[in-house]
């Protein structure tokens, strides 16, 4: 099914709810790319047994996709002194939640209580900013991108970095969530805000 081969699919099926899928990124360690920046497809993501936040992303669109529900996925942009993140989105109830791969405390899995893409997207504003200083950098989302259309180009199970899917994202329209006159009078986070978004999930290795 879908180019995956039997122990993959395996894995991959028994991850059958949003949350099931989310306790399986949760424990699957950190990709802090010791080889250089990484795009891995899913097959490459079980097959490492790391991932960051868009290659997680993926791998459980993937398990969605298994599910019966559509692989779609969700790009959130920063500022260029920050990193965008990437999650995969689901529907109940006709409510959005989202699924995160994250080594930070915040930016993580978003029960399925939001009414629009929006509300979902503004859902992460506040925790997200720079350690350094507190500066809130979350500025837009994309629109949903169902990754059926990467079918042809084997994004499930490449061998090789997918990086057409990020490139993509890149591409796609995107909607402004802060006027000029709002991002000038933000309010840093504080330092015990910045002191909790020291904690990560996976060291970093030396």
């Amino acid at each position: 099914m879908y180019g995956l081969d039997p122990t993959e699919l395996r894995v991959l099926k028994r991850l059958n709810t949003p949350a099931k899928i989310q306790d399986f990124l949760d424990a699957l360690p950190q990709n802090h790319e010791p080889d250089g920046d990484s795009c891995f497809s899913p097959r490459l993501v079980l097959r490492h047994g790391r991932a960051h936040c868009i290659e997680g992303a993926m791998l459980a669109a993937v398990a969605l996709r298994l599910a019966g529900e559509k692989p779609l996925i969700l790009d959130l942009t920063s500022t260029d002194d920050d990193q965008d993140h990437v999650v995969a989105l689901f529907r109940r109830h006709g409510h959005w939640g989202a699924i995160s791969k994250t080594n930070h405390a915040v930016l993580r899995y978003r029960e399925p209580v939001y009414r629009t893409i929006r509300e979902l997207a503004m859902s992460y504003f506040h925790e997200y900013f720079l350690q350094s200083n507190g500066k809130k950098t979350l500025r837009s989302f994309s629109r949903p991108v169902d990754l059926s259309r990467f079918d042809a180009r084997g994004w499930m199970t490449s061998e090789d970095p997918v990086w057409f899917v990020p490139e993509h994202l890149c591409n796609v329209a995107h909607t402004a969530i802060l006027s000029r006159g709002q991002i000038a009078t933000l309010r840093p986070a504080d330092a015990l805000e910045r002191r909790a978004g020291e904690i990560v999930e996976w060291t970093k290795p030396a």
